[in-house]
């Protein structure tokens, strides 16, 4: 391919039927595209066809849109089309917590994570020095009451409709949202939570781990749903731990699992890597 060639990802979901990657292969050939990476998968529980291509193009978006549109009508598909690399617009929501806002901001300065944050938002004020050192904007709005609770999640759809943003995430954001910010983000929201609900709920849910002794810590990164902390899986991580560890350690060894788990599926949601399949999600690593 030449220097002026576009290097495309390109998602494709619609019902599972013979000839779907004969066709979609074949108007990529046509259209002078060569397929770097392709990963498929056909769900036998919903009946649904999923792939991921990444394709270099030497022709426009126009012209390459153009090429599919005969296949993506005949097979009525739901398709996504972005360059790969774009970095994609994140809003985060935190509270007082700051190893998930850290570690993510931290992960996108070093060019490990392309997204880009314009701002964060907040319902304490604590992390404000968190985000200024990484030159990000942040504002602190307080949540103690309905109606502010109300003014803080019409903020943030003002701020998803002023940049365009593209996913909200929760990096230890810990306040409900409402039904009706969760239906105008579907698909859009990612939480991240330790891995001892609904065993261990309320304050200080380490400390009660410690005294059941619990063997196993780990994280789960989720969409957000209505349904609270129901939403389709996207990663999960676990550590193993023994009765020698104090509740302090196990906080920091939560920390972590919850830091990593949070970065890992962001960073598979920007390169397009999550699809939706009913309650559950298809994951192209």
């Amino acid at each position: 391919m030449s220097e002026n060639s576009t290097h495309w990802i390109l998602t494709l979901v619609c019902e599972d039927r013979s000839g779907i990657v004969h066709a979609i292969s074949g108007a990529i050939v046509e259209a002078g595209g060569n397929i770097t990476e392709s990963q498929q998968f056909s769900s036998d529980d919903t009946g649904t066809f999923f792939m991921r291509l990444q394709v270099e193009s030497g022709v426009s978006r126009t012209d390459f849109e153009a090429a599919l549109a005969p296949v993506i009508e005949r097979y009525g598909m739901d398709w996504t089309l972005d360059v790969v690399g774009r970095p994609l617009r994140t809003l985060v929501l935190v509270s007082k917590a700051g190893h998930c806002l850290n570690d993510l901001l931290y992960r996108q300065r070093a060019g490990q994570l392309t997204v880009e944050v314009p701002l964060v938002l907040s319902n304490h004020g604590d992390l404000g020095s968190l985000a200024a050192f990484y030159d990000v904007p942040f504002e602190h709005h307080p949540v103690v009451s309905a109606g502010q609770k109300l003014a803080f999640e019409q903020r943030v759809l003002e701020v998803v409709e002023e940049h365009d943003i593209e996913l909200v995430v929760l990096a230890r954001y810990m306040q409900i949202l409402s039904p009706e910010l969760c239906a105008a983000l579907s698909g859009k929201i990612i939480n991240i939570h330790h891995s001892f609900l609904p065993g261990f709920k309320g304050a200080n849910p380490y400390k009660q781990a410690h005294a059941r002794g619990v063997k196993l810590i780990g994280a789960t990164a989720h969409f957000v749903t209505s349904d609270l902390d129901e939403g389709p899986i996207i990663e999960q991580n676990v550590v193993r731990v023994d009765h020698s560890r104090t509740p302090a350690e196990l906080v920091a060894i939560g920390q972590d699992e919850e830091s990593r788990t949070l970065t890992q599926a962001v960073k598979w949601f920007s390169e397009d890597r999550v699809l939706l399949d009913s309650a559950r999600t298809i994951i192209f690593k």
